[in-house]
């Protein structure tokens, strides 16, 4: 949804408003709190004993993000694995950004250095009693997550393995079958569950402050129509290249470029509902609940790559068999669904390779009012007209407690002066949940 800079600011102030007003009791005690914000909001405590020993396999895109976001106060990483040499050195170095900033510099040089790097999860396994290995995150290409996940569970170590889950839903069942029988924690990562953002955001959606929810409407839009953009397709360095040739075989990938491109075929990845629409979905299934869908229909194509005529010779070439453009509907169950079939909840989710005009998010429509998750960084607010109360996106809304209409509900100000009560705007970069999630896995 388009918005001006001043409607996005205005909304922004309504929902820090908002939950300043419901929450207040939890947000005092954030505020007294030593354990940490996740530590309140998500209902787990500081660490009881030391530090969990653990070790980090896969150190690529998404390793390089939960090594930076790893809580040092519950972790304690002894080990590093990853079959390409390049993302060995990236687990130490980092890439030069806030995001994945190495363990050198999230650690120091002296810290890290003592961090013991593998080639293969199977060395790995060999030296976890040596290295006192207690836990593993896995963050490998997505049909590498069971093989590895069932080795380190029966080599009984606990997991926590990115999403998704696995490939398919066989492998999903092995997953908790041998979880089970060695009696160890399996975690899988969906982080907006351990999103403070997220969670004031339900809350609002739970206590009715948005009236009926009938409507979700999420999307993750993206242009890779300029050669060059597209993130998803990357050079195989000649030191992978090398140190692997012949034997990505042995690691499960038909040749190196199904290695470091894994995103874009079939039998690697899950394409854009796997490593988009997931978070997405998870996301419509939180605010309705935690609730499974009933039905869904949809569409998806490569309607950009590999169409003769569009594009640059390269992407008529492009080699990936995953679509480039998805759209679905899904039915999920209202909340008095079980008396009458009728109260469906319709999401929609989109996701395309050739446009990216709107950010990714989710809007959550109610009878009383709208809200809008922007890029997992802001949440905005703004209330729907009614009777005597004026509503949209230029209105300053206040929460009042309306014991007629059984609860908090909204209301709007003709003036568009700032909240005495809130700061108008979130300071610093909101958690996007990495870090709890793994305090609470440990």
């Amino acid at each position: 949804m388009q918005l001006t800079p001043e409607q996005r600011e205005i909304g922004t102030r309504n929902f820090n408003e908002a939950v300043s007003v419901t929450r207040r009791d939890l947000l005092k005690g954030a505020a007294a709190a030593t354990a940490g914000l996740g530590a309140l909001y998500f209902g787990y405590g500081k660490l009881d004993g030391g530090r969990v020993k653990t070790a980090f396999i896969g150190t690529g895109d998404e390793g390089g993000i939960l090594i930076n976001e790893h809580p040092a106060d519950y972790m304690e990483i002894v080990a590093v694995c990853d079959i390409r040499p390049t993302n060995r050195k990236r687990a130490k170095t980092g890439d030069g950004n806030d995001a994945r900033r190495g363990l050198d510099r999230i650690l120091s040089e002296e810290t890290a250095s003592k961090i013991e790097e593998f080639d293969d999860h199977k060395k790995l396994l060999e030296a976890k009693d040596r290295l006192g290995i207690e836990a593993v995150v896995i963050a490998v290409p997505l049909n590498q997550h069971a093989p590895l996940a069932n080795a380190c569970m029966q080599a009984g170590l606990h997991v926590l393995c990115e999403k998704l889950m696995a490939h398919n839903i066989t492998e999903c069942k092995q997953m908790i079958k041998t979880q089970r029988e060695n009696n160890v924690l399996l975690s899988v990562g969906h982080q907006r569950h351990y999103s403070v953002l997220y969670d004031n955001a339900n809350a609002l959606v739970r206590m009715g402050l948005l009236g009926d929810v009938k409507y979700i409407r999420a999307q993750w839009h993206r242009n890779n129509s300029f050669p060059g953009r597209d993130s998803w397709v990357k050079p195989i360095p000649a030191e992978d290249a090398k140190a692997l040739d012949g034997r990505t075989q042995e690691f499960g990938y038909d040749d190196i470029n199904e290695l470091v491109n894994w995103r874009l075929f079939n039998s690697t990845g899950g394409g854009l509902m796997a490593e988009l629409g997931s978070h997405q979905l998870d996301a419509a299934s939180i605010f309705l609940g935690k609730v499974k869908p009933l039905a869904v229909q949809g569409y998806g194509g490569k309607n950009f790559y590999g169409v003769k005529g569009i594009g640059s010779e390269d992407q008529q070439n492009d080699p990936r068999e995953i679509d480039d453009h998805v759209y679905v509907t899904f039915e999920f169950p209202g909340p008095h669904h079980a008396e009458d079939p009728n109260d469906v909840v319709v999401v929609t989710y989109s996701s395309i390779n050739t446009n990216r005009s709107e950010p990714y998010g989710e809007i959550v429509y109610g009878s009383r009012g709208t809200l809008i998750m922007r890029e997992e960084q802001e949440a905005i607010l703004s209330k729907e007209a009614s009777p005597g109360s004026p509503g949209g996106w230029e209105q300053r809304l206040y929460v009042i407690d309306n014991q007629k209409a059984g609860g908090p509900v909204l209301t709007a100000s003709a003036s568009l002066a700032p909240s005495q009560t809130v700061k108008s705007e979130v300071t610093g970069k909101v958690s996007r949940g990495y870090t709890e999630e793994m305090e609470h896995f440990c």
